[in-house]
């Protein structure tokens, strides 16, 4: 089981800030598809993977990261600092 949390425009997008999924993606980008695949909702949500950052067990991580051992999978919008 793998705890998923959706931020800023993706919690509104999904309607839920986060959810428990089973799942047997091996990669983040098989997880977006495995949800996209769901319900238009989801695909929608992640319709332009490029519009959104990934974060596994609170650390920045890229779509091509496994997701054995990882317990918390975090999406949100690219961040813009000053």
């Amino acid at each position: 089981m793998i705890e998923i949390l959706y931020f800023a425009w993706l919690r509104e997008k999904i309607g839920l800030p986060g959810e428990r999924v089973e799942t047997s993606a091996q990669t983040v980008m098989q997880l977006i598809q495995e949800l996209s695949s769901r319900d238009d909702v989801y695909a929608l949500a992640f319709a332009d993977p490029g519009s959104l950052r990934v974060a596994l067990d609170q650390e920045l991580a890229e779509f091509t990261s496994p997701l054995s051992g990882v317990r918390e999978v975090a999406f949100f919008p690219p961040m813009t600092g000053g």
